[in-house]
C-alpha cells in the first residue's frame, strides 16, 4: 500500500469513489460528482492524496479553503472518501493521518470536517485521528428532501501555527 499525490490521471478512479460516497446519502450534500476542472478549482493544491494498493486506488483525501480571508489561511476543510470495497479496513486512518502530517508542513493549523450525524464511522475515524466535536448543526440542509444534521469537528495542530 502506498499514499501518493492525487493527480489528474487519477480522476476517473477518484470520481468513482466519490460517487460511491454520494450514493450512501451519508457523505455529502452533493448529488453528482463534478468534472476534474470544477473539482480542481475548489480544492487546495496541497493535501490531495490517494491510497493505492496493487495499482488500485482505494481512497482519496483533499482540502478546501474555508475562507479567502488571510486570517484563515491555515484553516482547511477535509474531504476523505474510501472505496466501499475496503471501508473499515484501516485505509481511512492511514490516509487521514498522512493528510494531517502533510497539512502541517504547509502551515495548516486547523483542519475541520462537517459530518452527517448518521455517518458514525466517519465521526469515529476523525476522533481517532485527533479531531474533536465542536458543535452540531441541526437540520442545516436537505438532501433528497430529508433534513440533515451535521457535526462539526476540528483538529488544532500542535506543530503548525504555534508561533
Amino acid at each position: 500500500m502506498e499514499i501518493a499525490n492525487l493527480l489528474p490521471e487519477h480522476w476517473n478512479d477518484v470520481k468513482k469513489i466519490y460517487e460511491e460516497g454520494i450514493a450512501t446519502g451519508k457523505a455529502t450534500f452533493e448529488i453528482n460528482a463534478p468534472d476534474w476542472d470544477s473539482w480542481n478549482q475548489t480544492h487546495l493544491p496541497q493535501g490531495r492524496f490517494v491510497c493505492i494498493k496493487n495499482d488500485e486506488i482505494l481512497g482519496w483525501t483533499a482540502l478546501t479553503a474555508v475562507s479567502g480571508r488571510c486570517v484563515y489561511a491555515g484553516v482547511a476543510e477535509v474531504s476523505i472518501y474510501i472505496s466501499e470495497k475496503v471501508r473499515g479496513e484501516g485505509f481511512g486512518k492511514l490516509l487521514l493521518n498522512h493528510l494531517i502530517t502533510e497539512s502541517e508542513k504547509h502551515e495548516i493549523w486547523t483542519l475541520q470536517a462537517g459530518i452527517f450525524a448518521e455517518n458514525t464511522a466517519s465521526i469515529r475515524l476523525h476522533e481517532t485521528c485527533g479531531f474533536r466535536t465542536i458543535g452540531y448543526r441541526e437540520k442545516i440542509g436537505k438532501l433528497n428532501n430529508e433534513w440533515k444534521d451535521v457535526f462539526l469537528l476540528e483538529r488544532r495542530s500542535k506543530i503548525a501555527g504555534t508561533k
